[in-house]
């Protein structure tokens, strides 16, 4: 185990770094902070390395095998942290840059420009849960690895495929695989429950503001909507995902 004291040194400044997008996107490294994630990322083998704070201890049931840690101050482990009260433990991890060839699964979650992080967060963990087999991450949106969105993700990263794309470009793969697509909007949409839950589909959800682009709502099979019962005028895009996510899936 090595042993860090100073704040200035170099494999410190590094891991620093990481809590930018841009060096996050340069290196295709980011850090996931505290015991629940990093164990997460240990049991999906995205970690490459582990930085514990001197007062505090890895749990006897981890098993990190020959994985690098790193022992460091208190002050360094505040330094890394993105949260007010660390637990003193840090995963550095490797982000998922795989492309599939072809559409993988029957069942995905397309997210287009959604830039609130706990709402991408929670649509990823909803979509873990609901046994969802990838999700989508169009340009506009949050950063996937942005340190808000993996806690409130809170370990589905590690556990289903999170792809940053192009989603018309998956429009079209979804088109050859014959997987219909499902937007979400009011004009020129239909109650969700007058759609029947299938093995097969893709659900795209849009920003918290104007939802998802006109462009790509004229290319979905159908557009869904939930109706509103009271005085409220819509859903948050992150509730509403999860209500359509679980009533689609067969």
């Amino acid at each position: 185990m090595k042993h860090i004291q100073s704040a200035n040194n170099p494999q410190i400044k590094q891991w620093r770094k990481l809590l930018a997008k841009k060096e996050r996107d340069k290196t295709g490294m980011f850090l996931a902070e505290g015991y629940h994630l990093a164990e997460e990322a240990l049991k999906g083998e995205k970690a490459v390395e582990l930085i514990i704070s001197e007062n505090a201890e890895l749990p006897a049931r981890w098993d990190y095998g020959e994985l690098p840690v790193t022992m460091v101050t208190d002050e360094i482990i505040k330094s890394l942290s993105d949260t007010e009260t660390p637990q003193g433990v840090i995963a550095v991890c490797k982000e998922e840059k795989t492309l599939p060839a072809s559409v993988k699964g029957s069942t995905f979650l397309l997210i287009d420009a959604v830039q609130d992080p706990g709402n991408l967060g929670t649509m990823i963990r909803t979509s873990d849960a609901a046994g969802i087999d990838a999700v989508i991450v169009g340009k506009g949106s949050a950063d996937i690895y942005n340190p808000k969105v993996l806690r409130s993700a809170q370990g589905s990263h590690f556990h289903l495929p999170i792809i940053r794309g192009s989603l018309d470009e998956w429009v079209d793969r979804l088109e050859e695989e014959e997987i219909p697509v499902y937007g979400t909007a009011l004009e020129n949409g239909s109650s969700y429950k007058e759609t029947q839950p299938a093995e097969r589909f893709a659900l795209l959800v849009g920003n918290e503001g104007s939802g998802v682009s006109p462009d790509l709502l004229e290319r979905t099979d159908k557009n869904l909507y939930i109706p509103i019962y009271g005085k409220s005028e819509s859903l948050n895009v992150a509730v509403a995902a999860g209500i359509l996510l679980y009533y689609l899936k067969k």
